[in-house]
């Protein structure tokens, strides 16, 4: 996976609009943002992710001699334009959200400045990169949040769409919060915690089922988690458990960490009678394990009725994303540079939520003071400049009568975009995995509980600043017009 040459990981027209490019002289300086509509989940926020696989994608966008020569065979490409493509660098600059933060619809997660042939080139690839590990971060902090401080377990590689989509959406469900992944090619990768058990066939390979966990505790005496729903929760797997516990603890050898794992039936009701079991015989430190086709909407519901469970393997609804498959980001032109100046560009559609945002912008994000949490995020042109000695007026670009002006003192503001790219030389160098889960978990903390809810969530605004809503109002004018014109 981390040899591949991706150069041709694009759609294919993204090529035959290069070669048009290029035939007609068009390389101009232009703007692209990557942006999604909506939360995933029908949630409140998403957690971007992705950006550490764009970057080393760009560092080695080139096309090889074989990359070449498939073109050729294609019969759709000019002799001139393949060798233009075999001298092909990418020159433009990035910038990008970080990774593990929150975000919300239609600001720029990613924003490249490039020439024209540059920036469609390298848009197929940054939107399946950014999409599938935005999704699957935002999955797992959903379900982080579920689990209200037990820890969360990936489990999912077996059921991921294919071992691209299991190991780097490990990665993404570490940034999201999980505590460690069964993805051994991912922790190795990404420098994160192995974790798991064992399955039902350690248990039915043997005689019976107090031997296998005697063996299972014999050779990992650090960590004794044991499986008890082979074959009868209650009147086997805990009181054989049990067996295996108290012969730990009567040759002095009970570990730091050991405990059940239930994999199947009530699991509210199976944890709290083996809650019960297992403090009656004097193990009120053995953690309880579940797994078995949770999701943040199960959990949530498990320990709303008492669950007695304080660690979570989360397999196919977090790896896939399973009620919401998709993140539905786009790549869509938004300026280009003419006289020294990017003038604006703006698509219209029928349907008001895919009209874009024209311009250079970046996206600035208020915190409210007293509290630490976010009150709005603001896109506005790239050169626009916050005082926050000064007040600060908020409006919603839809209902522009809804307003907030918010005083000196009462606010503070970040800028969200960083350069990650500068005329083709990288600039950013990406935090480890476990730097941006810890990243995100205090991202997650400048959010609202009512935004994080599950059930009709708290929208958080995100508005346009007074000129970028006038120039986007114009361009809207000006296209109105000249459509009344032709009828």
């Amino acid at each position: 996976m981390t040899d591949q040459n991706l150069t041709l990981l694009t759609d294919f027209y993204e090529i035959t609009m290069m070669q048009g490019y290029y035939k007609n002289n068009r390389n101009d300086i232009v703007v692209f943002d990557a942006f999604y509509r909506s939360n995933p989940s029908g949630g409140g926020y998403a957690v971007c992710a992705g950006l550490d696989q764009v970057i080393d994608y760009i560092k080695n966008l080139r096309f090889d001699a074989e990359d070449i020569e498939y073109l050729r065979s294609l019969n759709s490409f000019d002799e001139d334009f393949l060798s233009y493509l075999s001298a092909f660098r990418f020159s433009g600059s990035i910038y990008a959200i970080p990774e593990g933060s929150v975000v919300f619809p239609m600001e720029p997660l990613v924003k490249v400045i490039a020439p024209i042939m540059e920036a469609q080139l390298v848009e197929t690839a940054i939107l399946t990169m950014v999409n599938h590990q935005s999704l699957i971060a935002t999955k797992a902090s959903r379900v982080c949040y579920a689990a209200k401080g037990g820890g969360v377990m990936e489990f999912g590689l077996r059921r991921a769409q294919g071992p691209d989509a299991g190991t780097y959406g490990a990665r993404a469900a570490m940034i999201g919060g999980c505590i460690g992944t069964s993805n051994v090619l991912a922790a190795k990768m990404f420098q994160v915690p192995a974790l798991g058990t064992h399955a039902h066939s350690w248990i039915m390979s043997f005689e019976d089922e107090l031997t296998a966990f005697r063996r299972y505790a014999e050779l990992y005496p650090q960590n004794v988690t044991l499986l008890v729903d082979t074959y009868d929760t209650l009147r086997s797997g805990v009181p054989n458990a049990i067996k295996v516990f108290t012969e730990l603890r009567d040759a002095g050898k009970i570990p730091a960490r050991y405990g059940i794992r239930l994999d199947s039936g009530d699991l509210a009701y199976l944890s709290k009678k083996a809650r019960k079991m297992l403090d009656d015989a004097g193990f009120l430190d053995a953690s309880i394990c579940a797994s078995s086709d949770l999701d943040e909407y199960l959990i949530e519901s498990l320990n709303l009725q008492g669950a007695k469970i304080n660690s979570w393997g989360v397999g196919t609804n977090l790896i896939t994303s399973k009620d919401c498959p998709a993140f539905g980001g786009v790549y869509k032109l938004a300026a280009v540079l003419q006289d020294g100046e990017f003038r604006p560009k703006i698509k219209l559609s029928e349907n008001p939520a895919k009209i874009t945002n024209p311009g250079n912008k970046t996206v600035f994000r208020i915190y409210d003071t007293g509290t630490g949490k976010i009150k709005a995020d603001l896109i506005a042109f790239a050169d626009e400049v916050i005082n926050e000695n000064e007040p600060l007026l908020l409006f919603d670009p839809v209902s522009t009568w809804k307003q907030t002006l918010l005083q000196p003192g009462t606010y503070q503001v970040r800028e969200l975009l960083v350069p990650v790219f500068v005329n083709g030389v990288c600039v950013y160098e990406s935090p480890s995995v476990m730097e941006i889960r810890d990243y995100c978990s205090a991202e997650m903390d400048t959010l609202w509980d009512e935004t994080k809810r599950f059930a009709n969530p708290q929208e958080v605004y995100v508005d346009l600043s007074k000129r970028l809503y006038q120039t986007k109002q114009e361009l809207l004018d000006s296209i109105h017009s000249k459509n009344k014109r032709r009828i």
